[in-house]
This record gives structure tokens, sequence and C-alpha cells, in this order.
């Protein structure tokens, strides 16, 4: 890692209450800490990553929890801490993979203002990223949108994962049109197989990915595929890799988070986290930004919830060539 570098994150924090299959909680849910920008928030400082998260945070103890959990990955809450309630995420499982069920109106992360996230931005910051539920309507979405395109135009890199969560999208083509006006001022874009269906209806997955290509000036664009491991474009180069064999799934809660995240800190290992510095990028290096996404994601899977793996651990996995 570059000593400049200081990745700001903005989007949701929540709780995800997960469905006990096992019988043993008290109201038959898990509570995790959880949310894609938190949960790449928590990865990236885990794995060695300055990093601010600008985005508000209950007083509430759900939201005393999200705070602690932030300050003990060494990740700095930037953001304001606010009376009202922490949003929640109803989780049920059917066959290991996530179903969600979401009560946010009203709640402390959706009470952004412009003004706030300038205060919260820090003057160091290097990258901005943003995704999920932020962006999916409302007038904090539209903050968000100008936030995002402000530090672009700023010189400042910035990244993209819509992570799309359908059931919340009350209007999809004002969604879609969104994402398509945060594309063209994104510096990488990360989107999961379903995200890349949803969002271009109708294609297969080479037209939709050709289409999106078209819509942005990134100079990476990764595409996860669960089970199918996951492909990367960056400029000329495109490399696809499969998983790495691992057993023991338990679920696939913050999987493609900690896929951005590892991507993010690869980039910054390689001095390449910047806007000038993408475009670059040789085959090798993507392949090995693939690769080292594709173990620290495989690697989450093996525990409940999102618990990413810190920095040594996903060395030591990459180094034996296994998980």
């Amino acid at each position: 890692m570059q000593a400049e570098t200081l990745v700001v994150i903005g989007g949701e924090n929540l709780i995800d209450s997960i469905e006990d299959t096992s019988g043993t909680a008290p109201d038959g849910f898990f509570h995790n800490l959880g949310g894609s920008p938190y949960n790449v928030a928590v990865a990236l400082g885990r794995q060695g990553i300055a990093t601010h998260y600008i985005t508000p945070i209950s007083t509430d103890a759900f939201g005393q929890r999200l705070a602690d959990h932030l300050a003990g990955q060494g990740v700095v809450t930037a953001g304001p801490r606010l009376d009202a309630p922490t949003s929640q995420a109803i989780v049920t499982l059917k066959d290991g993979v996530p179903q969600y069920r979401f009560l946010r109106e009203g709640t402390a992360e959706r009470m952004i203002t412009a003004p706030m996230l300038r205060a919260a931005f820090p003057p160091a910051g290097t990258h901005f990223h943003l995704g999920s539920l932020a962006l999916a309507g409302g007038d904090d979405a539209a903050i968000w949108e100008e936030a995002f395109i402000a530090a672009a135009q700023a010189g400042i890199c910035t990244s993209l994962d819509p992570n799309v969560r359908a059931s919340l999208i009350a209007d999809p083509d004002s969604y879609r049109a969104r994402i398509t006006r945060l594309l063209g001022h994104a510096s990488i874009v990360k989107l999961s197989d379903e995200d890349l269906e949803w969002l271009y209806p109708g294609l297969s997955q080479d037209e939709a990915i050709t289409v999106l290509l078209g819509q942005t000036k990134a100079g990476i664009v990764a595409l996860t595929k669960g089970p199918n491991g996951a492909e990367a474009w960056a400029g000329g180069q495109h490399v696809s890799l499969a998983n790495p064999a691992f057993s023991g799934l338990v679920d696939t809660i913050g999987a493609g988070d900690t896929f951005m995240a590892s991507l993010l800190a690869g980039l910054a290992e390689q001095g390449r986290l910047a806007q000038t510095a993408l475009v670059a990028l040789t085959e090798d290096e993507l392949t090995l930004l693939v690769k080292r996404g594709l173990y620290a994601a495989c690697m989450n899977c093996t525990k409940e919830g999102c618990d990413p793996p810190v920095a040594a651990a996903l060395a030591q996995a990459l180094m034996d060539g296994r998980i």
C-alpha cells in the first residue's frame, strides 16, 4: 500500500437479521452487521487500507455495534452519529443464498445532506467508493449521485458497485438512468452477473457487457459470477478466472463486497488506485487482481455472514494456492 492512499466509503450501514436454521437464536434470527458499502469498509480495514466511512450511523444499540466494529478494523467513522434508528435487512436463506427484505424508512443512514457529506469527506481522500441501497431512490440517492460525480470531476479515483436490490427500486427506469450517469464518472466498476441481467433486461451477458463498456470510461470493469468465478476488462485486456477450490460453504453474504474491497486493496498495493494509473494495467496485473478478489470472496464464504479475511491470511492463501 502507498502511504497516501485513503479510501472514502459512502452508502448504507444496517443490521442483517439472518434466519436461524439451527434453532438456537432466541428470536429466530442472528443479527449481523452489514450493508454493502459498510462491508467494503470493513474488508478494506482488515487488509490494512486507510479507510474513512462517511455515512451517518445511528446512536441506538445496533448503531453502536456498527460504529464499534468499524473502529475495531481501523476504519474511521467520519460521518455523524444520529438519533434515528438503524436500517435493517431481514435475510432468509435459500440453499445458502440470501434473500432480502429491507426496513429503511426514516433511518439514520438515509438522513444525509450535501453539506454533511462535504464536511465528512476527508481532505486527504484519494478514492471514493459508493454503491448499493444508497442509490435505490429518494432524495438521498440524488445527493449521493451528486457527491460521486463531484469527486470524479475533482480528479478523485472512484468505484461503483450497484449491488442491485430490486425489491427496493420503485422506479426501475429512473434507477437505470442514475446508474448510467454514474458509470460515466466511475474509475472502477464492479457488478455481479445478476446485477448485469437486471440492469440490461433482454440482453445476453455478452451483449450487456458490450453495452456497459460503451457507457463507461472506467479503467476496470469487473463481473462476479458466483460459483462461476469472475471476469474483468481493463483497456484492451480481458481475463476470466474460476473460483479457487474450497470446501465448507456457509453462505455467500458479503462475498461480492469482499471481492470489491480486495480489488481496491490490490490496486492500492500496486500503486494503481488512481484515475491516471489504471490505464497502464497489464494482463498479469489484472489477473492477479481478479485472483486476489476471488480468493478473498471464497474465504469469506466459509464463515457466517460477512467476515472478510485479514491481509496476512489472504496473502498466505494466495501463496499456498489454496483456501
